[in-house]
C-alpha cells in the first residue's frame, strides 16, 4: 500500500503525539514501511539524531514506533520558544534564527518549501507517512501561513483524522467547531474523528457519535478508551500537571522522593522518566520552595531560558532553598549550570555575566552555535550513552568528574540528558542518592527502562488494533479524503 494520513487534535496535548505513535506501532507490525512526519514542531523536548541534528522528541518516539532511526526529515521545523514573544527556529536539524512573531512569518516561504520536501523525500521511501498536526487546525488567526495542519493536507492532499480529549470535556462542540471554522476547501479534507480518553459506559456516549456522524457527515474512526501509565514521552509541557506519578510498590523497606524544579522554559523533561518508571520512585514538579523540604533528591532540570529561568528561582526563594539544602541535588543542562559559580551569557538572554548558585566549581560561556550531540562514557562503573542539546559551554574548575560535568558532595551536574535511561547507571546513581538521604530504598534489579517504553508502544499499537475501524483507516490512507458536506458556515479565509 502506499499514502498518507494527518492526525490533527481539538487542542494541544489532545492525543495527537500518542494517537501517531500507536498508528505507527499498528502498521509496523502489519509489515507496512512507516514513518512519522511533523512539519512544525513547538516544543522544548527535543533528541538529536545520530547525525546530529535537533528534532522534537516525540518524533524520536513515533520513529522507535515504526521501528526506524529518527532523522531530521520527520521535524524538518522545530521551534524552541525562549520567551513568550521569541522561539529559536531549528531547521533540519539545525538552529537558523532566533525570531518573535513578525520576524517569523519573513521565512514562511522557506520553512513551507522546506517542510513539503522533507515530507516528498519520506513519502518516497516508505509506503505510508502519518503526520501529527500541531495545536489546532481551527485556529483561523494563524491559518494563512500554516505549514503543520491544513496549509500541510492541501499542499500534499492529506486525508485529515481530528482527535478530541473527552476527558477535558466539550468534545462534541470541540469536533463541531474544529470543522465548521474551516473554509470549504479544508473542510473537504477533514475525514472523520477519533474519541480519545475515554472512561465510562461505551453505551452512554454512543448516541452522541451517532449525532455527530448526522451532524457533520464524517465518520466516527473509533473511541480509544483511558490508559494509565503512558505518561512516557510526553510532547507537551500542559502534561505537566498529571505527572506527579504515584510510584510503584517500592523493592526496599522505602520509597525516594524526587522533587523536579517546574522551571517556567522546562526542557526535555522527559528525563525524569525513566526514574518514574523505577519501583519506589516518586516524582513531582515542583514550584513552591517548601515542597523541597521533604525531597530525598532535588533536580534542577534543562532550560531553554538559564539565565531568565535562574532568575526566576531566586524570585521564587527556590534558589535559597536549594543552596541552603544538605541533601542530594542533581543539575541537568540548564540546570547544571545555574548551580555553577558564574555564567558569561551573551547569546541567550544577552545579560553577559551573572553569578550562578555557586554549589559547583563551574563556570558556564555561551556560545553562538550549538553543541548537539550522542556523547558516550562511564559513571558509577557502568557505561551510559546519552544526547546533548546547549549552547552553553562549562568550564570545570574542580569537584570529582561526572560524566562530562562534576560531583561535588552531594551535588552533581551535567549536560548529558538521557543518562537516567540506562538502567545499570541508574540503579548505582540511585543507591547512592539514597545513602546519602537516609532512606531504605533498593532500586529493584530488574527496571528496563528500554523494554518499558517498547511495551507502552505496543500498548498504543493494541490501542489502535482494538478500538479504532482499522479497515477504514486503511482505506483512508491508501485512497484520501472521501467526499464530505460543507459544515456550515464554514470560514471564508484562506
Amino acid at each position: 500500500m502506499s499514502g498518507a494520513l494527518l492526525v490533527a487534535g481539538t487542542t494541544s496535548d489532545a492525543g495527537k503525539s500518542v494517537v501517531t505513535a500507536g498508528i505507527c506501532r499498528w502498521l509496523a507490525r502489519k509489515g507496512v514501511r512507516v514513518a512519522p512526519f511533523k512539519a512544525q514542531n513547538m516544543s522544548l523536548n527535543s533528541y538529536v539524531t545520530a547525525d546530529g541534528a535537533e528534532i522534537g522528541r516525540a518524533q524520536a518516539v513515533q520513529a522507535r514506533a515504526a521501528g526506524l532511526e529518527p532523522v531530521a526529515d520527520m521535524n524538518p521545523i522545530l521551534l524552541k520558544p525562549g520567551s513568550d514573544r521569541r522561539s529559536q527556529v531549528v531547521l533540519m536539524g539545525q538552529p537558523v534564527a532566533d525570531v518573535d512573531a513578525m520576524e517569523y512569518g519573513r521565512l514562511k516561504d522557506l520553512l513551507r518549501e522546506s517542510a513539503l520536501a522533507s515530507l516528498d523525500r519520506l513519502r518516497s521511501s516508505y509506503d505510508v507517512v502519518i503526520c501529527e498536526g500541531a495545536g489546532s487546525p481551527a485556529e483561523i488567526n494563524l491559518r494563512r501561513g500554516d505549514i503543520a495542519n491544513m496549509g500541510l493536507a492541501r499542499a500534499a492532499n492529506l486525508p485529515v483524522i481530528v482527535v478530541g480529549d473527552i476527558d477535558r470535556g466539550g468534545v462534541f462542540a470541540a469536533f463541531y467547531g474544529t470543522v465548521g471554522l474551516l473554509d470549504a476547501a479544508d473542510q473537504a479534507h477533514i475525514s472523520g474523528f477519533v474519541v480519545n480518553k475515554f472512561r465510562g459506559a461505551a453505551e452512554l456516549l454512543e448516541p452522541g457519535l451517532d449525532m455527530l456522524r448526522d451532524l457533520t457527515g464524517r465518520r466516527v474512526y473509533g473511541v480509544l478508551p483511558w490508559l494509565d501509565g503512558l505518561w512516557l514521552d510526553v510532547e507537551d509541557s500542559l502534561a505537566l500537571g498529571s505527572r506527579s506519578i504515584a510510584p510503584q510498590r517500592p523493592h526496599g523497606d522505602q520509597t525516594l522522593r524526587v522533587a523536579v524544579v517546574k522551571l517556567p522554559r522546562i526542557s526535555n523533561f522527559t528525563d525524569l522518566d525513566a526514574l518514574a518508571a523505577e519501583p519506589g520512585v516518586l516524582v513531582r514538579f515542583v514550584t513552591d520552595p517548601a515542597e523541597l523540604d521533604d525531597a530525598d533528591l532535588v533536580v534542577l532540570p534543562g532550560s531553554r531560558a538559564t539565565v531568565s529561568d535562574l532568575a526566576w528561582l531566586r524570585d521564587t526563594g527556590l534558589a535559597d532553598a536549594v543552596r541552603r539544602r544538605t541533601g542530594p541535588i542533581l543539575g541537568i543542562c540548564g540546570g547544571y549550570q545555574m548551580l555553577a559559580r558564574e555564567i558569561h551569557d551573551d547569546v541567550e538572554s544577552g545579560a553577559g555575566r551573572v553569578d550562578g548558585l555557586g554549589l559547583l566549581p563551574v563556570r558556564v560561556r555561551f556560545a553562538a552555535g550549538k553543541t548537539l550531540g550522542r556523547p558516550a562514557g562511564h559513571a558509577y562503573g557502568h557505561p551510559v550513552s546519552a544526547y546533548e542539546i546547549h549552547h552553553g559551554v562549562a568550564t570545570v574548575e574542580g569537584g570529582e568528574p561526572f560524566l562530562d560535568g562534576c560531583r561535588v558532595g552531594d551535588v552533581w551536574g551535567t549536560t548529558w540528558h538521557g543518562a537516567l535511561e540506562n538502567d545499570g547507571f541508574r540503579r548505582a546513581f540511585l543507591t547512592d542518592v539514597a545513602e546519602r538521604a537516609g532512606r531504605a530504598f533498593v532500586p529493584a534489579p530488574d527496571t528496563d527502562f528500554a523494554l518499558l517504553r517498547e511495551s507502552r508502544l505496543d500498548a498504543l499499537g493494541d490501542l489502535v488494533e482494538q478500538h479504532l475501524d482499522t479497515d477504514a483507516l486503511l482505506d483512508l490512507i491508501e485512497h484520501g479524503p472521501p467526499a464530505v458536506p460543507l459544515l456550515p458556515p464554514g470560514a471564508s479565509a484562506g
